[in-house]
């Protein structure tokens, strides 16, 4: 009868101790490196669906955007971001959190990893 030991995945690592003051300030640098991410990009959410689309709307609107044709001069830029440009802006920034948070990610389980292996990292 297998026992919950034998059940276990060959490759899979220990848990790090979550109390070991390495371990735990290596998990505070990776919060923090995450919510300084998170508040930039929110920051540059804000600028481009509130500032551009509302605040500086008409600032903006002296320039158009779009394809000059028969019937049409373009749009306004300030009616471009307001309708289109933050949405496309806001599906940029999703991409760009999730390639920051991989990389954070990768380098925090590296620097777990290294802790681990050679009892915490050369300083």
């Amino acid at each position: 009868m297998p026992t919950p030991d034998d059940a276990r995945e060959p490759n899979v690592e220990p848990e790090p101790d979550l109390h070991e003051p390495r371990v735990h300030a290596a998990l505070d640098r990776y919060w923090r490196d995450n919510v300084l991410v998170t508040i930039a990009l929110l920051a540059g959410w804000a600028i481009a669906g509130l500032g551009c689309g509302v605040l500086f709307a008409d600032q903006l609107n002296v320039y158009r955007v779009g394809i000059s044709g028969l019937f049409t001069s373009g749009f306004p830029l300030g009616f471009w971001f307001a309708h289109q440009g933050s949405i496309m802006i806001f599906v940029l920034l999703i991409l760009a959190y999730c390639l920051l948070a991989n990389r954070l990610d990768a380098r925090h389980h590296r620097e777990l990893e290294e802790l681990q292996a050679n009892g915490g990292p050369e300083a």
